[in-house]
């Protein structure tokens, strides 16, 4: 199906400077695909939840809105952690001459409000004033209802379903930073003038059958592929109407002349097995030894998992399991299972969705993380303690990524994780520790044996020739203005190919200052297991038998990064945010930040007993005893 493209208010890459010759702002941060002024705005999230959400428990873990709603997607526009970093890249940007840069930002995270013009782009060729590129101009605020038509709705039912593969003149799919197509056709032909334009989906109901929707409809193959995600899942630096923001300079202080790659999850899973075929042999349910099935696995197989609940269906006017087997539940499970909660402590007893949805999310988020790696332990050498003199142990950790991408993915500034490897004696107590993490301070000890998976962009310093992570002894986290990476070790996922034909070098997703062994030698294909070597003296009188214990845990947002947001706010004078946003619409809120500036309420929440500093998640352990003269796995 094409929609009508007269009736289309589509502004494609040549059109796009209209808006940077009207526009208050030097740069047009987002001059590709749909642009604000659709001829049919988003419907709201309320219309879609009389029939898609349901009030009986009973359907609560597969019902789209009721999995929906406590997902990262549905609360994109409540995270604090966002906030106080949106505020950070808008100083940024504009210490360089380049205000509004949060129309970027925005874009992803609101589509709703940015494609009905209130972020910079006023959807007629004009620009909303200032303010907007903070969000000042948005409707709604961080506890509205879905029902209340609100732009702090996240990333909603009626965008995704409006996606489209291609522009409405044949444009080509472009990947990345929320570039976008959104059908804003009036009608649609499976059921004309009612409910348009399409909800698109992936499937093909028979006409009049129980299953078909009761609105306009299309198949969509676009949505049952990874590219849907990639369009937000790859994030580069601002491709603007005047070229790339930031360039890629490589370790060697060259410049690529590539748009910086920020977060490349896509690109991750697109060079993966993943994307080639389905491992058999440790992932999924066939037997182990059965061979590789030469078929792709999507994201939507991790992050939207069909439901086998006898009961499952899609609407309430369904039949109870008719879509058993073949329903995704929208949950779109990551790895973040601490701002989810935050969320509902903070608005949850405002909002539509019931705290349930929370749990839900933050339970799917410790299976996934449980799934994404295994990690073993072996004793390689023991050399034990006597009474008067010390001994020795050597300890070999391998960690497995399990995932389709690296582990681990997504936004970098402050994620991580590490291994804790513990070595204690037969009465329990700690002989030997790497990677120890104190939870009163949230501080990780990064010795010299730990080893922390990581991705560390900086800006390059062209007199020491580095690129520089860190000012006066602290990490440093400037999101739109750095230009290299000094150091991304996180694990490849399986059949990790580094280079591809648009990257011969393999600069936009290869491992920096890191070592990862080919499958075979010239294959270019990179083994998904990190193998850490650990050697500790054992003090004397140490009994044994000893045992080490290898943890492997994910962390959200470092210590570092939540002191940076909040310093940041502080040292360059923030302004609190009802007066930042005065006299917007609502003003002033009484929910969020309200007397504080974005960071310091981000840094209030990280320091409250309620909230946890980030709380480390376990996600895999392995665990060996050493006796003497043995090894033991």
């Amino acid at each position: 199906m094409r929609p009508d493209a007269s009736r289309l208010r589509i502004v494609a890459f040549g059109l796009a400077a209209s808006f940077a010759a009207t526009a208050a702002f030097a740069l047009d941060y987002t001059p590709h695909g749909t642009q604000p002024g659709l001829d049919v705005t988003l419907g709201a999230v309320s219309v879609c939840i009389d029939c898609h959400r349901s009030l009986d428990p009973a359907n609560a873990g597969f019902m789209p809105h009721s999995t929906w709603g406590g997902s990262m997607m549905a609360n994109a526009m409540r995270d604090p952690l966002f906030w106080a970093a949106l505020d950070v890249a808008n100083h940024d940007a504009a210490s360089e001459g380049h205000a509004g840069v949060g129309d970027y930002c925005l874009r992803c995270h609101t589509p709703r409000g940015w494609l009905g013009g209130r972020v910079v782009k006023n959807g007629s060729g004009g620009t909303t004033g200032t303010g907007g590129e903070s969000g000042c101009k948005l409707l709604g605020n961080y506890a509205s209802k879905d029902r209340d038509n609100s732009d702090y709705s996240g990333v909603d039912c009626h965008y995704c379903h409006r996606l489209m593969q291609g522009g409405p003149q044949g444009e080509a799919f472009i990947a990345g930073n929320a570039n976008a197509w959104v059908d804003d056709a009036l009608t649609c032909e499976s059921t004309p003038g009612f409910f348009g334009p399409c909800r698109r989906g992936p499937y093909q109901y028979a006409a009049g059958s129980m299953l078909e929707a009761p609105h306009g409809w299309a198949y969509s193959s676009h949505h049952t592929g990874s590219a849907i995600c990639a369009t937000c899942h790859d994030v580069t630096t601002p491709d603007t109407d005047q070229g790339p923001l930031k360039t890629l300079v490589r370790a060697d202080g060259t410049d690529s002349g590539r748009p910086f790659p920020i977060e490349r999850t896509s690109t991750e899973w697109s060079r993966s097995l993943f994307a080639d075929a389905i491992l058999r042999d440790g992932f999924g349910d066939a037997p182990s030894g059965t061979p590789a099935v030469a078929t792709v696995q999507p994201c939507q197989a991790c992050h939207m998992r069909t439901s086998q609940d006898p009961l499952a269906k899609a609407c309430e006017a369904n039949p109870a399991g008719s879509r058993t087997g073949n329903l995704p539940v929208h949950e779109f499970a990551g790895a973040n299972a601490w701002v989810p909660g935050i969320i509902k402590a903070e608005y949850g007893g405002n909002l539509l969705q019931q705290p349930e949805d929370y749990d839900r999310t933050i339970a799917s988020a410790r299976d996934m993380l449980a799934s994404s790696a295994t990690v073993s332990t072996t004793i390689t050498a023991y050399t034990p303690a006597t009474p008067t003199t010390a001994g020795s142990i050597s300890i070999e950790v391998e960690v497995t990524n399990l995932s389709g991408h690296k582990l681990p993915t997504g936004y970098p500034e402050g994620r991580r994780m590490w291994l804790n490897l513990q070595v204690r004696s037969a009465a329990n107590a700690l002989v030997a520790e790497s990677g120890a993490y104190d939870d009163a301070t949230a501080t990780l000890t990064e010795d010299v044996q730990a080893r922390v998976y990581e991705s560390l962009q900086g800006i390059w310093d062209a007199q020491s020739h580095a690129c520089v992570v860190e000012s006066a002894g602290a990490k440093q986290f400037h999101f739109v203005l750095n230009n290299c990476i000094a150091k991304d070790n996180r694990i490849p996922p399986i059949g990790f190919r580094v280079t591809a034909p648009d990257d011969p070098e393999g600069l936009e997703a290869g491992p920096v200052a890191a070592n990862y062994a080919e499958t075979s030698p010239g294959s270019g294909v990179l083994v998904n297991t990190d193998r850490v070597a650990y050697t500790f003296s054992v003090p004397a009188g140490t009994t044994g038998p000893l045992s080490a214990k290898a943890t492997l845990y994910h962390q959200v947002a470092s210590s570092d990064y939540i002191a940076f947001l909040r310093d940041q706010s502080i040292d360059n004078a923030f302004a609190a945010e009802n007066d930042l946003c005065a006299g917007g619409p609502g003003r002033p809120f009484t929910v969020g930040p309200q007397a504080l500036s974005r960071g310091e309420y981000m840094y209030e929440l990280w320091t409250s007993p309620l909230h946890g500093k980030s709380p480390p998640e376990p996600v895999a352990t392995g665990v060996a005893v050493a006796k003497t003269g043995s090894r033991r796995r």
